[in-house]
């Protein structure tokens, strides 16, 4: 059975995407299940995070120029980026079939996982499109802004798109609010918001807002050992997660 794959995408930066990966990934690894998590940022957050070595190779900027195969990418189950990695797609946007390019390198892999985590780039450009043509389902992660609609107006569209011209299987898991303070009004609003324009596509579970996501980044630490209880809402996520593509896991 391929695995459940998973593209997480937020049109700008710093809307908790890259931990939301990340922790996802723990939470799913704690339950048994057996995860690839694969870095489609050129930034290079989620290697990071994850403590891979810079000078890992190959990377997943080798997987799709064509110069590894995605199995020998796999680094304790992290398929890193590459300062390179927006080279390569540069250079990918004159080939025929390149939306298709890590849908057809995952083929094979898909095979030896139960969940496969893409943490796509924060933009609209091809890495994203492959991310997403690779995928079973698509999760957007918002941050609870004034303009947190329009972001997620515009990765919706681009799912869409996808789904018409790429794969017709994509799937919207859902969207999620984060780096939030449910405390305040404007928080609130921005899920009132979310929730009447996409209804119960929103997760009920809120990531709150903390400076102990960055802090537990810096020491490639999960948050889960870092802060247990802000750890609570990942599980809480992941258990909506898991429920909505049909894999019942107990996660406590």
């Amino acid at each position: 059975m391929a695995a459940d794959t998973i593209a997480v995408l937020s049109l700008k930066g710093g809307t908790g995407k890259t931990t939301t990966v990340r922790t996802l990934a723990d939470v799913f690894r704690q339950a048994g299940l057996k995860v690839l998590t694969i870095d489609l940022d050129p930034q290079g957050n989620l290697s990071d995070y994850f403590d891979v070595p810079r000078d890992a190779t190959p990377t997943v900027a080798d997987v799709i120029a064509g110069d590894a195969k995605a199995k020998d990418a796999v680094h304790d189950g992290v398929m890193p980026s590459s300062l390179n990695l927006a080279e390569v797609e540069r250079a990918l946007s004159g080939k025929m079939g390149r939306e298709v390019v890590l849908k057809k390198a995952l083929k094979d892999l898909r095979k030896a996982y139960d969940v496969i985590l893409i943490d796509c780039p924060p933009a609209l450009g091809l890495l994203t499109i492959n991310g997403l043509v690779a995928s079973d389902y698509a999760l957007i992660s918002s941050e609870a802004q004034y303009f947190a609609l329009q972001g997620v107006n515009g990765a919706v569209e681009l799912i869409e798109q996808v789904r018409e011209y790429y794969n017709d299987d994509l799937e919207l898991v859902g969207v999620l609010l984060n780096i939030a303070d449910m405390r305040t009004k404007h928080s609130r609003d921005a899920y009132t918001q979310l929730q009447e324009v996409f209804g119960e596509k929103v997760f009920t579970s809120v990531i709150r807002s903390s400076i102990a996501y960055a802090e537990s980044a810096e020491k490639a630490l999960s948050i889960l050992e870092y802060r247990p209880d802000l750890g609570a809402d990942y599980l809480a996520l992941a258990d909506e997660v898991l429920s909505r593509i049909g894999r019942e896991q107990p996660l406590h």
